[in-house]
Order: structure tokens, then C-alpha cells, then sequence
């Protein structure tokens, strides 16, 4: 990215006239000052330092960044269409308009570009120097289903190990032993906080952890599919699934119909999100509620509160959970 030095060069004025110019610290010639403003835009020079001033001049704006993942490049999953309902409510109510970006890179550049007050993130991997980015500047952030904080950055998600556990929990009272699981993408804070939830609530009962039990998807319905039969294809196969998304346990019951078993007689299973196609499957699917509207709105407020008061402490949000038993769960047979 550009320097101070090359927008004083292009602007034909010192590095000092550029700090004031940011800095408002000192008045600068009108004409000077939009020379150098100009330049800034067109080079995408946006200090650390600086950042917080022009916050000040806001562009009532807040960058959405959306990573669906490679296999998935698209909004399709009932998840981000809730979580988004809720953030638009939030910031709608503070007179914010929404700008979506999709896609694994390059949000940081294009926010600064944009002038945007803030940033939302979901699906971002917590490795991408992007994300790091937003951190060093200071950007104001919330990020959802991701624990990455900083100075001015925050997150909300659901509390996905103790909904695991209820679901693990919920089959073990059933009478099952014989227990898998369909986690998600291993590189997602869901995924793996289910996946240990399932685990902790396994040992919790003295219960063995099969490693051929465990098998992993992508929270999208043809990867729980797949895995389903994968499992029913075993030696000893189990007598109930936790798969760690509506979507999977959704493709997990096709599974086991095609495999002329039923649900729950054969295999009960459990899913995670409570999707509004959950209650109309058939049999109606057992899963855990997590309020994904809620996860949108506490995002968007938050951020407000960030952006609106740069002394505020980013939150550490965690919204509870709750089994919600319907007829895809059964007793062991």
C-alpha cells in the first residue's frame, strides 16, 4: 500500500501538510487540502494512525464479508440468509446501508477503498492477513462465528460446544452407545467446538470415542449425505448420528432411506441450527436452536456501539442454545 511520503510526492506538498490535512490538527488551504484528499483516495492510503479520524467522517456504511467457501460460492445456506436479517434490522435501525463483498481475500482493501465505518465477517479463516489487517489499523469489526478480537474488534457467536453436549446428551438419555457425528469444515469455530462438545459429552459418560465415527462435511446437505453412508457401511454401524448442521442431517436422513433403514428406528439423528425446513423433514428432525437473527442483530449493534464511541469494549458474545426434541430421535433399539 501507498505511504505518506508518496502522497505528499503526488500531492506536491510536504509529508508534514499531509499529517495536518489527516490529522485536522491545523488549518490547511481548502484547495491544498482537497489536492491531498484526492490523492489519498486514488492511492487507497489509509493510515493506522489516521484511521480513527476518519471515522469521524463517516460514510454511514458498513462492509459485510461473506466466505461461503470454495465449494460453495454462493448465500444458499439458511444460516447466512437469518444472520443477515438481523444485522440489516440492526443497522437499518442506526440508518447503515449494507455493502456485501463475497469471496476469501482482498475485503481489507476494498473497505478502505469504500470509506466504510465497519466491517461484519463471517466464514473469514482467522489466518487470512486480511482479517490481521482490520486488527493492526483498528478498524471497528465484529466478527460472527469467529472468537478473533482486538482493540476495536469483537465477535458474537452461539455456544456450540454446550448445544454439541445437549445433542450427544439428548441420545445418549435415549439408550444409544453406538454414537457418530458429521462435523463441519474443520477449519471453522463451529465446526470444531461441535465436534469437541460431542467428544467432552461422550467422555462425560464413560462412552468410547470411535475414530471411525467421526467424519467431516461442509455444513451443506450432500457432504451429510455422503458421510451417512459412509458410516452405515461400517463393521458396526451406529445407532444414531449428531451431525452438526440442519443441512447434514437433512442429507443424513436421505442416506439412511435409501439405504432401506428408518428414522428413528433404525437410526435416529440429530442436527444443529433448527433451519425452518427442519420441523417440515419427514420424520420432523430433532436439533439444536441457535437464535442466527439474533447473532446478526447483536453484530450490527455492537458494531455501532464500536464505531459511534472509540472508547467502547469490543464484546465477547456468546447466545445460548436449546434442544428442541422432535421425532427423528428416538430410543435405541
Amino acid at each position: 500500500m501507498a505511504s505518506i511520503r508518496e502522497v505528499a510526492q503526488l500531492s506536491g506538498v510536504s509529508v508534514a501538510t499531509v499529517s495536518r490535512v489527516l490529522n485536522g490538527t491545523a488549518t490547511v488551504r481548502e484547495e491544498t487540502r482537497q489536492r491531498v484528499l484526492e490523492q489519498i483516495r486514488e492511492l487507497d492510503y489509509v493510515p493506522s494512525a489516521a484511521a480513527r479520524t476518519l471515522v469521524r467522517r463517516r460514510s454511514q456504511v458498513i462492509g459485510v464479508v461473506v466466505n461461503t467457501g470454495d465449494a460453495h460460492p454462493d448465500l444458499r445456506h439458511p444460516f447466512f440468509g437469518d444472520v443477515l436479517a438481523g444485522l440489516k434490522q440492526a443497522l437499518g435501525a442506526s440508518h447503515y446501508d449494507l455493502l456485501l463483498f463475497t469471496g476469501r481475500q482482498g475485503f481489507l482493501r476494498r473497505a478502505l477503498h469504500h470509506q466504510l465505518d465497519g466491517l461484519v465477517l463471517m466464514g473469514v479463516d482467522r489466518r487470512d492477513p486480511d482479517l490481521r489487517g482490520v486488527l493492526e489499523r483498528g478498524l471497528p469489526a465484529m466478527n460472527v462465528d469467529l472468537d478473533v478480537h482486538g482493540a476495536r474488534a469483537g465477535y458474537v457467536m452461539s455456544d456450540n460446544v454446550g448445544g454439541a453436549r445437549l445433542a450427544t446428551r439428548h441420545l445418549i438419555e435415549l439408550g444409544h452407545v453406538r454414537i457418530a457425528t458429521i462435523a463441519g469444515l474443520a477449519n471453522t469455530k463451529p465446526a470444531t467446538d461441535r465436534l469437541r462438545g460431542y467428544r467432552e459429552e461422550l467422555l462425560a459418560h464413560r462412552l468410547p470415542t470411535r475414530v471411525t465415527y467421526v467424519r467431516h462435511g461442509d455444513f451443506y446437505s450432500s457432504t451429510g449425505h455422503e458421510q451417512a453412508h459412509r458410516l452405515l457401511a461400517l463393521r458396526h454401524p451406529p445407532t444414531a448420528i449428531f451431525a452438526a448442521s440442519d443441512e447434514m442431517a437433512i442429507g443424513a436422513v436421505s442416506a439412511i432411506h435409501e439405504a432401506g433403514l428408518s428414522v428413528p428406528g433404525d437410526v435416529s439423528v440429530v442436527g444443529f441450527d433448527d433451519i425452518e425446513s427442519a420441523a417440515l423433514l419427514r420424520p420432523p428432525l430433532t436439533t439444536i436452536r441457535q437464535n442466527k437473527t439474533a447473532l446478526g442483530r447483536v453484530a450490527g449493534e455492537s458494531l455501532v456501539r464500536l464505531i459511534v464511541d472509540e472508547r467502547a469494549k469490543p464484546p465477547r458474545v456468546a447466545l445460548p442454545v436449546e434442544l428442541v426434541a422432535r421425532k427423528s430421535s428416538g430410543a435405541a433399539g
